[in-house]
């Protein structure tokens, strides 16, 4: 399983998603985005907005954003 999270230090959405990928146990890579949304490029280019946190998941082909539905993503398709 190859799982991507793309968050910021401090984020508070972003470590929801933290906390939910360690509580089921699933392996992730994160990739710490800056704080100014202008010098996110590789958070536009693999998801087309600048916005964190983003979860990729390269076995099923998906990106997507917003923590509440990367949270429901973990919990149904994930743990």
């Amino acid at each position: 399983m190859s799982i991507e999270l793309y968050a910021l230090d401090g984020c508070p959405y972003c470590e929801k998603v933290h906390d939910a990928l360690q509580e089921n146990d699933i392996d992730y890579e994160t990739h710490w985005t800056e704080a100014m949304h202008s010098e996110r490029d590789e958070v536009k280019r693999v998801s087309g907005q600048r916005g964190v946190p983003v979860l990729v998941d390269t076995d099923h082909g998906v990106t997507m954003s917003e923590s509440e539905n990367i949270l429901r993503y973990i919990e149904k398709t994930l743990a």
